[in-house]
């Protein structure tokens, strides 16, 4: 179970977002240092949302993106704004790991099985959930009309990389995760399943790390503002997550260095053989 960290980019600013609204925002350090902090803290992989270009399609902050995504030395997700075939060639050209893809996956499915098919294993696509299942689209805004386990399916064939789920409305710092939609997720698809809503504290990690459904376990959690409030650090997530035998499904090679990374990390050994030993593994020589 890899740990990304989030990092929401507003005016070329890192910004907190205490109940997941613009309107709220609270200016945090250089995005930049704050994402190599992040990284030497222990994080697996950083989520990068462009707040501007998901907000106001405007993309002045992407330039400053592809400059984190230089800095640091693990793979970077990115989300915010990618709504076509265009936005999707910037950021992977920039060196983005993962895009991630909302609204857009949902309107114009058409859209993104291009894309999967152009871009395979590139293409996420981040669902915000309501209690019942259905899916919010434009920033929980509207309602879509679509149900979870129906999106799942149609998705899953087009050939999404994996699915990030979160849940509108929540309040992070006072609810819990809703479990519920994570396992339908589980039980859905074959594909990676990040819990990005994030957790209250390392009780509710934990529970995301026991969850799990047909012998199918959650591939990641996405953690941000719980951490800026001081309830946990990313160095204590990063070792409750690295005593998970990581039984979740087939591995590919960015997971395995984050594996080999929390592994040096907690063992002490030489990160740099570690990853060697990663690159030999997957370079289809073994």
């Amino acid at each position: 179970m890899d740990l990304y960290a989030r990092v929401n980019v507003l005016d070329g600013k890192a910004v907190r977002l205490p109940r997941g609204e613009l309107s709220g925002a609270m200016p945090l350090d250089d995005p930049v240092e704050r994402s190599r902090g992040w990284v030497a803290r222990g994080a697996d992989l950083l989520h990068i949302v462009d707040l501007d270009a998901a907000a106001y399609d405007d993309y002045r902050n992407r330039d400053l993106i592809a400059e984190i995504i230089a800095s640091v030395s693990v793979p970077v997700q990115v989300g915010g704004g990618v709504r076509s075939p265009k936005e999707v060639e910037r950021l992977l050209e920039a060196g983005a790991w993962r895009v991630t893809m909302g609204t857009v996956a949902i309107i114009d499915q058409v859209l993104l099985w291009d894309l999967c098919r152009e871009h395979p294993g590139r293409i996420v696509v981040s669902l915000d959930v309501r209690l019942d299942e259905e899916i919010a689209i434009k920033g929980w805004t509207s309602n879509s009309g679509r149900f979870l386990e129906e999106v799942l399916i149609e998705l899953s064939a087009a050939g999404a990389a994996g699915f990030m789920v979160a849940e509108v409305g929540r309040d992070v710092l006072l609810e819990p995760p809703d479990y519920d939609s994570l396992r339908t997720a589980l039980s859905m698809v074959e594909q990676p399943v990040i819990a990005a809503g994030g957790v209250r504290d390392l009780a509710d990690l934990k529970a995301l790390t026991e969850l799990e459904v047909a012998g199918r376990r959650l591939g990641g959690v996405v953690v941000g503002r719980e951490v800026s409030a001081g309830r946990f650090t990313i160095e204590q997530a990063a070792a409750l997550l690295s005593g998970v035998d990581g039984a979740g499904g087939p591995w590919d090679a960015m997971s395995l260095r984050a594996a080999a990374r929390r592994y040096g990390r907690v063992a002490g050994s030489n990160g740099g053989a570690v990853e060697e030993f990663v690159a030999w593994l997957t370079s289809g020589e073994t």
